[in-house]
């Protein structure tokens, strides 16, 4: 496999998520940065050229692939404009704030014959790629519900300048909503344990935080193609710590156990045996700045990264699909308008 030279779109958090990845990976090499005040920081860390313009970014020529990390409403122009340049995008999800830009980017990606991936490094965390094996192996039979809980206090994030990330963006009405950013990686990882997609949708969508102009809470049911029900909970607008172990949790009720799932604890099963634990995913700790870029949540940025590589390869990779992205904003995006409409919301395609 030939090294793949990367550049990066943005600097912040996620620009530096991905960077710091990329150094860690044999066959990737980081070779540029564009976009945000920190650029020129993080390229000097990194070893990385720093450049002035997107423009300037897409005319180098020793650039394979675009890592997208900038805010959610700038994905669609950045990835096409990389696209349409030969180069293979990965774009942090949200993939795009609508379902014609994520229509966009797919086009530009056939027409260009290159690879256009969606970030769900959750997919790649121990505990859920033991969950993903024991669902498909018939631990619990059928999947008949699934509760997910994503309740985040951003005081953890905020007081602990954790990963160095500035929050303020997530409020632009561009933006959309906080849902938007949260919810992709629980629709995607219910997606891949039921092998079914979203069908039906019914929501409330609050903002409760004052001050604030985007949605900050969510509470939706999911109506799955093959009769799963799943409700969801997304809220940014906690006064303290989240509940304990509620940070990301699914609990699933199959036909034959039961199951529950901490992405960043443990993964345990219940059957006719009791329960018992399957996997333990060490915490990664977000009173700590610098935890971010810890190996515990590197590394399923690293295993992500690599599954990039193996497709642009042209060999069979387990990383989200620019189909995935683009489900999971429709569904998303049909929280909000059942909510705003009072409506059950139907999702064709």
């Amino acid at each position: 496999m030939k090294k793949i030279r990367f550049g990066i779109t943005g600097s912040g958090y996620m620009g530096r998520t991905h960077a710091e990845a990329i150094r860690r990976l044999e066959g990737a090499e980081l070779v540029a940065i564009w976009g945000g005040t920190r650029a020129p920081a993080l390229a000097a860390r990194c070893g990385a050229v720093c450049e002035p313009t997107l423009a300037s970014l897409l005319a180098r020529s020793d650039l394979d692939a675009i890592v997208v990390t900038t805010p959610h409403h700038l994905h669609a122009d950045e990835a096409v404009r990389a696209l349409e340049t030969g180069r293979h995008v990965l774009v942090e999800k949200p993939m795009a704030t609508s379902v014609a830009d994520c229509d966009r980017m797919i086009a530009a990606a056939v027409k260009a014959r290159r690879v256009l991936a969606t970030g769900y490094q959750q997919r790649f965390r121990s505990n859920n790629l033991r969950a993903r094996e024991l669902i498909a192996a018939g631990a619990i039979g059928k999947i008949l519900t699934a509760q997910v809980s994503m309740p985040c206090f951003l005081g953890d994030y905020k007081d602990s300048g954790f990963g160095g990330g500035n929050w303020a963006w997530w409020d632009d009405p561009a933006s959309v909503g906080r849902s938007l950013n949260s919810s992709p990686h629980a629709l995607d990882l219910i997606r891949g344990f039921t092998g079914a997609r979203a069908a039906t949708v019914s929501a409330f969508s609050r903002t409760f935080m004052p001050g604030q102009t985007n949605e900050d809470t969510t509470l939706a049911l999911v109506e799955y193609t093959n009769g799963t029900l799943g409700s969801f909970f997304f809220s940014d607008a906690l006064a303290a710590p989240a509940f304990p172990g509620e940070g990301f949790r699914f609990r699933l009720m199959g036909s034959a156990g039961l199951m529950d799932l901490d992405p960043y604890g443990e993964l345990r099963v219940s059957d006719a045996k009791g329960w018992r634990v399957e996997a333990t995913q060490p915490a990664i700790g977000h009173d700590d700045a610098d935890a971010a870029y810890g190996e515990v949540r590197l590394g399923a940025y690293c295993a992500q990264l690599r599954s990039f590589l193996e497709a642009i390869e042209g060999q069979s990779a387990a990383l989200g699909s620019a189909a995935d992205g683009r489900a999971d904003v429709a569904t998303c995006l049909a929280m909000y308008t059942s909510s705003r409409e009072r409506r059950w919301v139907s999702l064709s395609s």
